[in-house]
């Protein structure tokens, strides 16, 4: 057994998912398998129940579960500390970012931030808001920049901007005229969303709750990426709530056409989200600086 078994361990029980923990550590499902056996051969015990086809802790898993956090939580803080005093330490800076943040905002950032700083190696993970946080509290990365809401009292949760969502449409949709359109004609539309986990999603839908619309639409169409609901919305398919820095482009060139919804300003915060206790980086800190000064 290792540091690594232990955290695989750890993360297999926060994701509740062998084949999620594999991918989020960019391995192969059998040989996360093969880890979680090795260390039920280490304790002579059962630590997961496996039947009925869903994955649970047994008691002995339990037990075991706070102990093997605490041991990766202390092992990775005592790696950071004595790199970050080694004056030939290689500075690294591991960023997380929800899909929008990640593929629309982040990589103008990160390209200016690199020039600034050359000597960093800097990596990107963009996965949903619910991954994401995930990578941050098993120190898979040092920040998270996200769009969803974010709820853990081990996490420091700071605003950084404002994203306005927009409702588009196809250039010959019947709305291309309209000034505007009441919340409720949305209920006659084809609406299509992001994956239940996105972040935008559940915003939006807690915004059409708000205003008794959500229970009237039927979603037509979940599709994987902001990128795909474009193209959906452009071939006619339906309209979309999007952010509007995925859109700006398309609608400048007249690709997609945008409906403003009667009294609405639909904005929505970007997080910048850190662990309480994770020792910080250098880089990291500098990285949060020039975040705050340049959005």
């Amino acid at each position: 057994m290792n540091i690594e078994t232990l955290r695989m361990f750890c993360l297999v029980v926060d994701t509740g998912s062998i084949s999620q923990a594999a991918k989020l550590s960019y391995v192969s499902q059998p040989a996360v398998t093969k880890q979680m056996h090795q260390l039920e051969t280490t304790y002579n015990t059962l630590l997961f129940d496996r039947t009925d086809g869903r994955l649970l802790l047994t008691d002995s898993g339990k037990i075991l579960y706070p102990f093997a956090k605490s041991i990766v939580a202390e092992f990775n803080r005592s790696k950071a500390i004595i790199a970050e005093n080694q004056t030939t330490f290689h500075q690294s800076l591991n960023i997380g970012a929800s899909l929008t943040i990640g593929e629309y905002l982040l990589p103008g950032l990160l390209g200016r931030f690199k020039q600034q700083h050359p000597e960093l190696n800097v990596s990107l993970l963009v996965e949903n808001t619910p991954r994401i946080i995930e990578a941050l509290l098993d120190n898979v990365i040092d920040l998270a920049l996200v769009e969803g809401i974010v709820q853990d009292d081990n996490l420091v949760v700071e605003n950084i901007a404002d994203d306005e969502l927009v409702l588009i449409h196809s250039p010959g949709h019947r709305w291309k005229d309209r000034e505007s359109i009441d919340v409720a004609e949305l209920a006659e539309e084809h609406m299509l969303w992001r994956e239940p986990a996105s972040g935008t999603r559940l915003i939006i839908e807690n915004f059409l709750k708000t205003n008794g619309v959500l229970d009237q639409m039927q979603s037509y169409m979940d599709l994987g990426s902001t990128q795909a609901i474009k193209s959906a919305v452009e071939a006619g398919l339906g309209v979309s709530i999007v952010s509007r820095l995925a859109v700006t482009r398309e609608l400048t060139q007249g690709v997609l056409s945008e409906a403003k919804i009667k009294d609405v300003h639909f904005k929505r915060n970007l997080w910048l989200v850190k662990q309480k206790q994770r020792f910080s980086k250098n880089s990291a800190t500098n990285f949060e600086a020039f975040i705050s000064n340049n959005t």
